[in-house]
């Protein structure tokens, strides 16, 4: 059985607001969960919020449109992912997050057969990147996560799930999906205001026409577009977790 858990919380130091911040008259985040619910190996879906109070128009979204919705640590987030998880027990996890509105069902699809073929713990398309930054998704064992929940104690293993997993080769049989070619300088996500025109405009071209656009239209797309492709260029990937291990060193140096 495979559940995927989508975090998303409403407070964010760079962009707050983002993930119910409205595309053609729809917040973001149901735009996301739109095309993750085109997956046909995902056999649930959930989305983990936090119970900090910023969170309740998150609640209230998901209970408007029948999303199943857990709320847990607003900083703990491993903490808040397992606790989502645990009550469905399922064999494998796929982790999301909110702010990658341009998520591919294709690519889910594809990492998750990838990943069962393989019998990996841990299986990702980040731990050498090829694929464009919003597109990142994660795929885990439940009894691998579950290990990671009871020990995993630096910042950076609480704050994003499973870097406690997928830093531990040896203990861990980690899968790593690569495309052909080499994307990763593409960024889809979206942390800062330039990102969310970005993803505005690929959604305002393609949406209309065709609900279902794929990673080879948005590339289209960019191709035709190069004002809007560098619209978020001088922002460097995985920026939040570069704090995170900057955090871990401080400790990591204190306990020294």
């Amino acid at each position: 059985m495979v559940l995927a858990i989508i975090q998303a919380r409403f407070s964010s130091t760079r962009l707050p607001g983002k993930v119910l911040q409205p595309i053609l008259g729809k917040p973001m985040l149901l735009l996301q969960i739109e095309r993750i619910r085109r997956s046909a190996l995902i056999d649930q879906l959930l989305l983990a919020t936090s119970t900090d109070p910023t969170d309740d128009p998150i609640e209230r979204l998901c209970r408007e449109n029948t999303i199943p919705c857990f709320r847990g640590s607003l900083n703990d987030v491993l903490d808040r992912f397992y606790q989502a998880a645990k009550p469905v027990r399922p064999d494998h996890v796929v982790r999301l997050t909110g702010d990658c509105p341009l998520t591919d069902y294709r690519l889910i699809d594809e990492i998750i057969s990838f990943h069962l073929q393989g019998r990996f713990d841990y299986t990702s398309n980040t731990l050498d990147p090829t694929y464009p930054d919003g597109l990142d998704i994660e795929i885990v064992r439940f009894t691998c996560l579950e290990e990671a929940w009871r020990e995993a104690a630096l910042p950076s293993q609480r704050e994003h799930v499973t870097p406690f997993i997928h830093q531990q080769p040896d203990r861990f049989k980690l899968g790593s999906l690569k495309g052909q070619t080499d994307l990763s300088r593409h960024r889809w996500t979206v942390d800062e205001l330039e990102d969310f025109v970005l993803v505005t405009k690929v959604y305002e071209a393609l949406y209309p026409q065709k609900p279902d656009f794929t990673t080879d239209d948005i590339l289209n797309f960019l191709l035709k577009n190069p004002s809007v492709s560098g619209l978020n260029a001088r922002f460097a990937r995985n920026e939040g977790y570069q704090k995170s291990l900057i955090e871990d060193r401080r400790i990591l140096g204190t306990r020294g």
